[in-house]
């Protein structure tokens, strides 16, 4: 009986936890369904708002006339131009915070970004030489010097940021990639302002906005954006192994190199890709992620989906606020972005649940 005793004691508590485990799991996946339904519901609003709101507002009527059928008559003309715009500011920020949240993985840097590893100059400076010298002027062309450049400054930045001791480090990288932004930028700045023909074009297009998107533009990006979703949600899995670290992920069966190599791809054609259509545009990719795990935590399995809808709600909003701001002016979503996501950045950083990743 005194021998039975202890074993009782023992492993009636065990048997409570593992009992206790799924239902907690059941209510966090109850939670995050929630937040994702929450999200879906304020891109819908925001989508709505930026239907409505602009240089010249029109009626809640004409905006739900013009989704059921062809538009008539001045305000719905005007309402069915700023869709293909609306639509770009949905696929450049989902396309934008899904490439940051890869490259925070990848890189195991919470501050990894498209604009922070310097690959959205990378991406902008290969297209003011396709510009410059080869006379591009459509997305056609502009989104394959996009891609090159974007590749080749990732692959540089990750190179220089893994010399020395300690291989890529956070620290490293960030400074590898900003001393890289820097000196493409001055290239950039070098090769257009000589050239007066192309300076006004080049200059606007550089603010980074969404103002010019047409369905034609559109078009042009959507398959690179397609495939870079696509490359991006299939290697959560695999991303999730990458942040236990490389030794123990490789220990698990996870092929290190080849998972690091094409998660890197899917975000490369998604930067690439937006930064051809709507220039270099910066924050979403730093700030929507870091956000997004407070709701959903660390898997990437959920947190690429929220981010998505995360960054898609962002530059919506900031597309909608930079057009209402100074009427008939508008003031580029780069610019919003920055000031939204600068503060806000602030505050994530200053909580410890994302000190680390």
């Amino acid at each position: 009986m005194n021998r039975q005793g202890p074993a009782t004691a023992v492993t009636a508590p065990v048997s409570a936890s593992a009992s206790a485990a799924p239902p907690a799991r059941r209510r966090a996946a109850r939670l995050r369904i929630l937040w994702l339904l929450l999200l879906v519901a304020l891109v819908l609003a925001l989508v709505v708002l930026s239907l409505r709101l602009g240089s010249r507002d029109v009626s809640w009527s004409d905006v739900f006339a013009v989704l059921t059928g062809p538009p008539e008559g001045f305000d719905q003309a005007s309402i069915a131009r700023r869709i293909p715009r609306t639509v770009l500011a949905l696929l450049a920020g989902a396309a934008l915070a899904v490439s940051g949240a890869v490259m925070q993985g990848v890189t195991r840097n919470p501050l990894a970004d498209p604009g922070i590893l310097g690959v959205n100059m990378g991406a902008s400076l290969a297209v003011v030489i396709g510009i410059a010298f080869f006379g591009l002027s459509t997305a056609d062309g502009y989104i394959w010097f996009a891609l090159v450049g974007a590749s080749v400054v990732a692959v540089l930045v990750y190179s220089i940021g893994s010399l020395g001791r300690g291989g890529a480090t956070p620290l490293k990288l960030a400074l590898a990639g900003a001393a890289t932004a820097a000196a493409l930028s001055s290239l950039v700045s070098a090769i257009v302002l000589p050239r007066a023909n192309i300076a006004g074009g080049v200059q606007a297009w550089q603010l980074g906005g969404v103002g010019g998107g047409t369905y034609p533009n559109i078009r042009t990006v959507l398959p690179f954006l397609v495939v870079g979703f696509v490359i991006c949600l299939l290697t959560a899995r695999g991303l999730n192994s990458l942040a236990l670290g490389d030794e123990l992920a490789a220990g698990l069966g996870e092929r290190v190199a080849v998972t690091r190599a094409v998660a890197a791809l899917g975000a490369v054609l998604l930067c690439a890709a937006v930064t051809a259509i709507a220039g270099p545009i910066g924050f979403v990719g730093l700030v929507v992620p870091h956000a997004c795990r407070l709701l959903t935590g660390v898997d990437h399995r959920w947190l690429l989906p929220f981010s998505a809808l995360g960054g898609a709600a962002l530059l919506t909003l900031a597309d909608v606020v930079g057009r209402v701001v100074t009427p008939p002016a508008e003031i580029e979503v780069s610019i919003i972005t920055a000031l939204i996501g600068a503060p806000l950045f602030i505050a994530i950083v200053r909580r410890r649940k994302v000190t680390a990743l």
